[in-house]
């Protein structure tokens, strides 16, 4: 079992997919790792798949058109089982190639990407489940080590100048262009990246949550390197 960083016991480690799943969320603890060694070529994968954009969704028929190597075979077995167990268990699995997510700097005074510290949120109770088998994985930090960007008053009172309605209005302003679901690093954050291979459950922010929301960002991409991602 690979030795994953525990920062304030932020993170469950558990051995099963079975575990992974019943495993509650409490006190600190908002992320569930399934800690797993995977065998066979990913890279091998990523390397066949085409791409001309800057996200494409990799489908099940797309991996059994390549022809691979015994190695890549592996990896493949192992893409087609984590799709087809999350199928089955009720999520809506994707399996991305990416080379780069969209920069969204339309509203100052910070962007709204996921490259920023940034909180998941749904009306029903769900959680974020994601898998990076290839290129840089992202990263999660305790919430102790993370402030609502919303809260910070000069982004606040920059924030202020963009509303032009009433003062009660201003909280929905903030809601309707994800504002609120931003945070900053405090200087003495510790971000932990999330392993390659491993499975992870990811609290969100819903109405019947009992923990706080998992503060994460996806990774800069190394350059000319993609990413193999499942997310749900």
């Amino acid at each position: 079992m690979k030795n994953i960083p525990h920062k304030e016991n932020q993170i469950h480690c558990v051995s099963n997919f079975e575990d992974f799943i019943s495993a509650s969320f409490h006190k600190k603890m908002n992320a569930i790792c399934w800690n797993r060694e995977l065998v066979g070529d990913f890279s091998e994968i990523v390397s066949q798949l085409e791409s001309n954009e800057n996200i494409v969704e990799i489908l099940p028929d797309n991996l059994l058109e390549l022809q691979l190597s015994e190695q890549g075979q592996l990896a493949r077995n192992i893409l087609l089982e984590d799709l087809k167990t999350l199928k089955d268990l009720g999520t809506s699995p994707t399996l991305n190639l990416i080379e780069f997510y969209d920069r969204d700097d339309s509203y100052p005074p910070f962007p709204t990407d996921v490259y920023s510290f940034h909180v998941d949120r749904s009306p029903i109770p769900v959680d974020t489940i994601l898998c990076t088998y290839y290129g840089a994985s992202s990263e999660i930090v305790p919430n102790s080590q993370a402030v609502q960007k919303i809260q910070i008053p000069e982004i606040r009172e920059e924030l202020k100048k963009l509303h032009d309605k009433s003062e009660e209005d201003f909280e929905t302003f903030l809601s309707d262009n994800f504002f609120d679901l931003h945070y900053q690093e405090t200087p003495e954050s510790q971000p932990v990246k999330l392993e390659l291979g491993n499975l992870y459950r990811l609290a969100i922010d819903h109405p019947e949550s009992k923990v706080l929301p998992c503060v994460h960002r996806a990774p800069k991409e190394k350059n000319g390197e993609k990413r193999l991602l499942l997310i749900c």
